[in-house]
Order: C-alpha cells, then structure tokens, then sequence
C-alpha cells in the first residue's frame, strides 16, 4: 500500500528491437549483390525468430547484422546500377563521322 503523495514505480517497457524485415525483403528482391540482400532477410528472420522468444540481446545483433548487410547491398546495388547506366550510354552513344 503507498501513502498519499508516493507512487509505486511503473516497469518501463523498452521497445523490441528493430528487425529490418521490409528493408531486407526489398533488398532480397531489387537490390541483391553478391546474396546480401538475401544474407539480411535471413538474419531480420532471426532477430524477429529471437525477439518473439524474449532473447532481446541475440535479437538485437541479429538485427545490427541485418541493418549492415542492408546498407551494404543497397550501397552496392546503386554504384552497381549507376556503372551499367553510364557503360550503356557510353556504348550507345551516337558515333559521328
């Protein structure tokens, strides 16, 4: 029982952690250099698989990991897009006489 005045602490619940599951679909579908985008999907899987089994610590490395691979698929699916873009104008320019 509390007195006036006094408060009995409430638990602070913490948010889960982040699992990246539609950036790595996304990246699993358009944008998969070298399986990375593959790589992510799986691991977001795994930090979901972990935060549904309370395991917050393994979740969210699972889920670091995931974010990684993401940022690292798309930097390399844009450069790679980008270089086929600029090698097709290049060997589809005109070619004047």
């Amino acid at each position: 029982a509390t007195s006036f005045g006094q408060t009995e602490p409430t638990p602070v619940s913490t948010p889960p952690p982040k699992d990246f599951v539609l950036w790595s679909f996304f990246n699993a579908m358009y944008c998969n250099p070298f399986c990375l985008g593959f790589l992510a999907l799986v691991f977001s899987i795994k930090a979901r698989d972990r935060t549904v089994a309370k395991d917050l610590m393994a979740a969210n490395s699972y889920g670091r990991t995931a974010r990684s691979l993401n940022i690292a698929a798309l930097c390399l699916g844009i450069v790679g897009t980008i270089i086929v873009i600029v090698i097709v104008a290049l060997l589809y320019r005109p070619v004047y006489p």
